[in-house]
């Protein structure tokens, strides 16, 4: 028998991670759903009910508390309702916040006088806290609210739902508004992605996984799609990297503002894949070396927890440039790259082995891509720049002219 955990009824309450058991939360789309069912029902019996029960698109069915109902301004025919937003284990900053639904029950068409509508029709809008698309590339157009598809379905079940039981026809306006997304949205890629007053309303599941790998892919794959949306070239050079030392560096060094390059954190494969999905004919991939050197060994997860090898991969490109054992040695007893950086700089092996290194790096980025041409360069925060591809610098150059 299913239980009830935090508002959330599970077949499995928990996501084994390890010795860890972390809890599974709900996405603002499952709330936003759940409150425009609540406020329908508040519509035709004249109460909210404290529960509401919606089956998510994951198979989860979900037992969510009605934290406020009222109707608007003694108007019986907008009612409001609204649900708190629980992410479980996932570091979500949504977490806690209230998502509401008003619904607006229409009849007839403008004044009492005009004809009764003989057919059930939902709008979907957003309201306070809620963005609004302001560039291409993302999967609302621009001007709508940036509720996405998935969200928009699940309202749009949840009302029709609870109108055919009471067998009603007319137009049901929906508004879905998050007072604290106001807020909220600064703490976000929002503004940078092109969303505008507000947060997203999201969900493809309508369950948050704790620690969701996907979330972040999901994240950078918009960023990259608003990026090749507003290039004015076919050979517009995309500009990636890791984190924030890959920005700053690029930032001293170059003057290049820091907001132009899109952040993969640890994903460097997904990155590559979506690069060639998206048609990007040019992608520069600039980062710190304790993060692209596991590259040089064919790993496209970066995190620790995925991989590491960094001193391994090290010692590899150190005896390819002629190092000898006790060198060798000595670098593996390091405790970071840096420390490593400067015993070869100091035995004079430094420069061939980042030679060795990039041409590993070049070698398995050209391999995990098809279509768009990729080009390297690393750097380390106490020497520079280490090494780069052929044509990274022309990729630089060329990136530099058209900002």
């Amino acid at each position: 028998m299913a239980e009830i955990h935090s508002g959330i009824r599970y077949m499995e309450q928990f996501l084994q991670k390890g010795s860890k058991k972390l809890a599974y939360g709900y996405t603002t789309g499952s709330c936003a759903a759940a409150a425009a069912k609540a406020a329908a029902y508040m519509y035709f019996t004249g109460e909210a009910p404290e529960h509401v029960i919606l089956m998510t698109p994951k198979g989860i069915e979900l037992d969510l508390a009605v934290e406020e109902a009222f109707f608007e301004a003694d108007k019986k025919d907008i009612t409001c309702c609204a649900i708190k937003k629980q992410s479980g284990d996932d570091p979500d900053i949504t977490n806690g916040v209230l998502v509401y639904a008003k619904l607006t029950f229409v009849r007839q068409e403008g004044t009492a006088a005009a004809e009764e509508i003989n057919e059930l029709r939902i709008n979907i809008d957003g309201g306070t806290g809620v963005g609004r698309v302001t560039k291409k590339g993302l999967e609302q157009p621009v001007g709508a609210a940036a509720i996405n598809s998935i969200p928009r379905k699940m309202i749009a079940e949840q009302v029709t739902q609870v109108c055919e039981e009471y067998d009603y026809k007319g137009l049901v306006q929906v508004c879905v508004s998050i007072p604290a997304g106001v807020e909220l949205a600064a703490k976000t890629f929002n503004p940078r992605l092109g969303i505008e007053g507000g947060i997203s309303v999201l969900g493809t599941s309508g369950i948050v996984e704790p620690m969701s790998e996907k979330a972040l892919i999901d994240t950078i794959r918009v960023e990259m799609s608003v990026k090749r949306e507003s290039a004015e070239k076919e050979s517009h050079v995309l500009l990636v990297s890791p984190g924030n030392y890959g920005r700053s560096f690029l930032y001293e060094h170059f003057g290049i503002d820091i907001e132009e390059a899109v952040k993969c954190s640890n994903y460097i494969g997904e990155m590559i894949d979506t690069a060639n999905e998206l048609g990007f004919q040019r992608l520069l991939l600039a980062g710190h070396i304790g993060k692209l050197i596991k590259v040089s060994g064919g790993i496209m997860n970066t995190h620790s927890a995925n991989a590491d090898a960094r001193l391994e991969l090290l010692v590899a490109h150190a005896l390819r440039a002629g190092a000898d054992a006790e060198l060798c040695r000595k670098i593996l007893d390091c405790i970071t790259t840096e420390e490593a950086l400067q015993l070869l700089q100091s035995s004079g092996y430094l420069e061939a082995a980042m030679k060795q290194m990039i041409s590993k790096i070049a070698y398995y980025v050209r391999k995990r891509s098809d279509k768009t041409q990729v080009e390297v360069i690393v750097f380390a925060n106490d020497f520079g720049e280490l090494a780069c591809t052929e044509h990274a610098k022309l990729f630089l150059r060329d990136f530099i002219k058209e900002g």
